[in-house]
């Protein structure tokens, strides 16, 4: 039979930056192509060059439209990637505005760099532009879900709805007589706009993703400590500050708040803002394909109309400074950037207002600083004394805990016959692979940075 080696290139022992390379006599496939992001080490390897020659990459394969998913792919195609780049619909909607909002930061961090001067590179440049994401999107090519696609004379892949964002999908590669199955990220099976995650029932090896490997989401009510901690805020005048990714998280807190003004749980004339022009594009995509979520079109567009979504940056200055209680969703979801920093710069330093942390926040990120407990958070080089309630909501997660990870591995009617984990911090990998290794006599690997691994 012929050799097939898997590679991670990314997304290996760290939860950001996936690329994962399957090399075969017939074609090497790269499932995932995303950008490091968090700790500064991490964030240089997207400078680096990938160890492999980019011409040996003949198909991608994009599981969702997270940054840390496809962040790379304007790069590889500037680099000299010439192959198809395999998505569904909305994931093709969504990587486009992300991508092109990824440029245009790259550009302006390099404008700015070489304004102030803070830079060793003369000049510096950014990682790309918004013409290289334009350039990639020509060798976008979309899917169907539970549809085969054959890629070459005996390999095919088949995608199935994962759950974590809309468009978001698990991958199965069948390869000569093997069968190889990449989960993505794996939703909830209770999300609040999502429908649970499909599964597949039949892998020889199954490449895994281990966020949330060592741990379980909280139990609580999740409507139940959003209504407590609104109204525990504006009870005392205060702000309650949402820092939210702008592709799927933000369009769930919404929804929720939604129920909460409905249930008569909180304020109806509450103000709820959505300061972030991505999420305001991501909810039009989101609202486009309305099918996805459990959630129809018109109950969508009623949500809609009754927030205040501000796209303009001259407008978030106002808000700021506006006295009255309100809610604010803004990015980024793990505070490394984006309009949310101008809330917590006026707002982080008051015990009257909250922040609600509903994702997950990488290591290095000023989200997990917050977690961390950490007394002051330095936002455009000053620091702000942390005095605001900090409250993590794990409830809103739109990935998996450990028992749900195990779930998803249960419903293998033939079950792998190994697992090889990525997408997860070291902590998060060892307690998975033991849990797995113990409850399900699964061999299990982790999976290193560049190493190779003949399957």
């Amino acid at each position: 039979m012929d050799t097939i080696i898997i590679k991670s290139l990314g997304g290996a022992e760290t939860v950001t930056g996936s690329k994962h390379l399957l090399k075969t006599s017939e074609l090497n496939i790269l499932v995932d192509c995303g950008l490091f992001q968090g700790l500064k080490s991490l964030r240089e390897q997207n400078w680096k060059s990938l160890n492999i020659d980019i011409e040996e990459i003949d198909i991608v394969i994009l599981t969702h439209a997270h940054l840390d998913h496809c962040g790379y792919i304007p790069l590889l195609v500037k680099n000299g990637f010439k192959g198809k780049i395999y998505m569904t619909e909305p994931t093709k909607e969504l990587a486009k505005l992300i991508l092109l909002d990824s440029a245009k930061l790259q550009e302006e961090d390099a404008e700015k760099a070489n304004y102030h001067h803070y830079t060793k590179h003369n000049p510096a440049k950014p990682l790309y532009t918004v013409n290289n994401a334009e350039k990639s999107f020509k060798q976008f090519y979309t899917v169907k879900e539970n549809v085969s696609i054959k890629l070459s004379e005996h390999i095919q892949c088949r995608f199935k709805t994962c759950g974590h964002i809309i468009g978001a999908c698990s991958v199965e590669i069948v390869c000569f007589d093997k069968t190889i199955v990449f989960s993505g990220d794996i939703g909830r099976n209770h999300s609040a706009i999502l429908p649970p995650p499909d599964f597949f029932t039949k892998a020889d090896l199954l490449v895994m993703e281990s966020t949330y490997g060592d741990r379980l989401h909280d139990n609580t009510n999740l409507y139940d400590s959003l209504e407590h901690w609104i109204n525990f805020t504006i009870k005392n005048n205060g702000n309650i500050i949402i820092p939210s990714f702008a592709v799927g998280r933000a369009q769930e807190v919404i929804y929720i708040l939604s129920q909460l003004k409905e249930q008569n749980k909180i304020p109806h004339d509450l103000p709820i803002i959505l300061d972030s022009p991505m999420a305001a594009s991501a909810t039009d995509i989101m609202l486009e394909y309305a099918e996805y979520t459990t959630v129809d079109k018109e109950k969508w567009l009623e949500i809609i109309d009754h927030i205040n979504i501000n796209r303009e940056y001259m407008n978030t200055a106002e808000i700021v400074h506006d006295k009255q209680s309100k809610i604010i969703i803004a990015g980024s979801g793990m505070l490394t950037g984006g309009r949310v920093l101008e809330y917590l710069k006026h707002d982080i330093g008051n015990s009257r207002n909250t922040v609600l942390i509903v994702g997950f926040q990488a290591e290095g990120t000023r989200g997990r600083a917050l977690l961390n407990d950490s007394h002051e958070l330095k936002i455009h080089g000053k620091y702000y004394p942390v005095k605001a309630n900090i409250v993590e909501l794990t409830g809103l997660s739109a990935h998996a805990d450990q028992s749900e990870l195990m779930e998803w591995i249960r419903k293998y009617k033939n079950p792998p016959q190994q697992i090889m984990l990525v997408h997860g911090e070291s902590s998060a990998q060892e307690a998975l692979r033991v849990k797995i290794q113990t409850d399900l006599k699964i061999p299990v690997k982790i999976l290193i940075k560049d190493e190779e691994v003949v399957c």
